[in-house]
């Protein structure tokens, strides 16, 4: 399996950006008739981080989504950052072509 990062252009500064997960989210409860002091803890999945760059990339996430779930699986890596696997070379330097083709120098994929 090959992990890469997956970066897209800042819409405000064009820098390549990566979304990090720095925590899981954490989702409460209310009630109508009483507090609940629940809190869930829960990681968001690759495609769910990928859709907070949302505003922040200049690009569409739900498009740079079907792109990569061609090729490979988006992911949340150990560190909570954004990464694609592929299970080849061949299909990573595909993904890196399509992204290319697409996007032009917009949303690329680095080690």
């Amino acid at each position: 399996m090959i992990r890469l990062r997956l970066f897209g252009r800042c819409r405000i500064y064009h820098d390549p950006v990566s979304p990090v997960l720095k925590e899981p989210a954490q989702i409460g409860w209310a009630s109508w008739f009483r507090d609940i002091d629940l809190v869930t803890p829960r990681k968001l999945k690759g495609k769910e981080l990928l859709y907070r760059t949302r505003g922040w990339w200049t690009v569409e996430p739900a498009l740079v989504a079907d792109i990569v779930e061609k090729q490979g699986r988006l992911m949340v890596g150990k560190k909570g950052e954004l990464m694609v696997e592929c299970p080849d070379e061949d299909k990573a330097a595909a993904l890196a072509r399509d992204l290319t083709k697409n996007f032009n120098d917009q949303v690329f994929l680095a080690p």
